[in-house]
């Protein structure tokens, strides 16, 4: 996805946040949670102890994965950008299409590498049921427009679901592409509706 323009001490201290983030989750994933230590994240990362506390106050920090919030935000942009006559999956099938297209193929790896982290970590896992639980009321929100009332967060709701079943399918299996499978899983939602 496109980013603003930053200056270089932004980007590099968004890549050193970045990095130690994903050597703490390959650790977590190779030691488990509580057997991977803030020091041990930092030798894999290359930074000091205090690098990463600058960056992550608490090692529990370093498993939220804090940029569900902006894509939920650009998923209910996206939604909100489609005509009106297309039917609420269809409207948000396509948005999940426009958002995760946006993505570079390193960026989209990395997303990957961090659901998968999600879905089989149970440490990961609960740090980010709050992030979860957001997009919900996002993915509600921005559906209000197309299905007013309550029938809002019902559909809201079979969105999700339908695409933590095919995210838990897939992280039993990590090979083929997810959001092609989740594509294809909201179009056969689409079609039941």
């Amino acid at each position: 996805m496109d980013q603003p323009a930053t200056g270089l001490r932004e980007r590099k201290k968004a890549r050193t946040r970045t990095a130690i983030q994903q050597h703490a989750l390959r650790l977590f994933k190779e030691r488990g949670f509580q057997a991977t230590t803030v020091e041990q994240i930092a030798e894999a990362a290359e930074v000091a102890p205090s690098t990463v506390f600058r960056y992550f106050p608490t090692k529990e920090d370093l498993a939220v994965l804090d940029d569900y919030y902006s894509i939920a935000d650009a998923m209910s942009a996206a939604v909100a950008a489609q005509p009106p006559g297309v039917s609420p999956v269809e409207a948000m099938r396509a948005a999940f299409h426009a958002v995760f297209t946006g993505f570079s193929p390193e960026d989209r790896a990395a997303r990957y590498e961090r659901d998968l982290a999600m879905l089989t970590i149970p440490e990961v896992w609960a740090a980010n049921l709050g992030l979860i639980a957001r997009s919900r009321g996002v993915i509600a929100d921005a559906m209000q427009a197309r299905v007013p009332g309550p029938a809002a967060r019902i559909l809201a709701d079979a969105i999700i679901g339908v695409g933590l079943g095919v995210l838990l399918d897939w992280a039993s299996d990590p090979r083929g592409d997810p959001a092609e499978a989740l594509d294809q899983a909201y179009s056969r939602l689409a079609d039941l509706l």
